[in-house]
């Protein structure tokens, strides 16, 4: 299961810079994650500041 960007994020970048397979990119000041290329690692929790990364 993916990996998804909540309304609580910040658009600080956290999550793009440690994602293994380059699945979060911004869009309309968000970050969001492409669900066909994560592999749920959860690295991308790990690293947001503010929790705004969950389970799709």
């Amino acid at each position: 299961m993916a990996r998804k960007v909540t309304d609580k994020c910040i658009n600080c970048g956290s999550c793009e810079s440690v994602c293994p397979v380059n699945a979060i990119s911004e869009k309309d000041g968000k970050r969001f994650v492409d669900a066909s290329l994560c592999v749920d690692c959860g690295a991308c929790q790990g690293a947001c500041p503010v929790d705004a990364i969950e389970e799709a």
